[in-house]
């Protein structure tokens, strides 16, 4: 088994290809995971109940700050992946470095892409679309968390320290 696994971009497509010869219904999710929380468990928990097998893309620092702004990531990349590799839910967590999953789902070609409900399939970056489209991956929306977030969590230390 492929607990707690950590595997570059580059190793992907070979450990995707074994996954496909195993018969693997792979499912992918990707986002930031910076200061984990119940929302991200319970997204994850559910993210796995789609398939045998859960790939997780994270985003490389530089693209968290990107998205999120400065002083993000609060958790190295290295830390996020580790720390995600060891949820048992989690099969493989891959770092990339850019902004949208493009790099990551193209390496990865899931069976099945879940995001979180703040998202729709018609919400879905362009080029991230047409790579799940050209796998011939479904595409599942769970349920968001309200009331969770890295962002929200952030936001009430801000508020307690000043």
């Amino acid at each position: 088994m492929t607990f707690g696994k950590i595997l570059t971009l580059a190793e992907a497509p070979a450990f995707r290809e074994q996954l496909r010869r195993e018969g693997r219904k792979v499912v992918a999710t990707n986002g930031c995971f910076d200061l984990l929380h119940i929302g991200h468990l319970r997204y994850l928990t559910q993210a796995r109940a789609f398939g045998d097998f859960l790939w997780l893309g994270l985003n490389g620092d530089a693209s968290v700050c990107d998205l999120k702004g400065p002083g993000r990531p609060l958790v190295a990349e290295a830390d996020r992946a580790e720390l995600l590799a060891a949820w048992r839910m989690v099969d493989v967590v891959t770092i990339f470095p850019e902004v949208r999953a493009t790099s990551f789902l193209r390496a990865v070609q899931p069976d099945i892409y879940v995001k979180g409900g703040d998202y729709t399939p018609e919400s879905l970056n362009a080029e991230e679309g047409a790579v799940l489209h050209e796998c011939g991956a479904r595409i599942e929306i769970v349920k968001f968390v309200p009331g969770r977030s890295t962002t929200s969590l952030v936001e009430k230390m801000s508020r307690k320290s000043s």
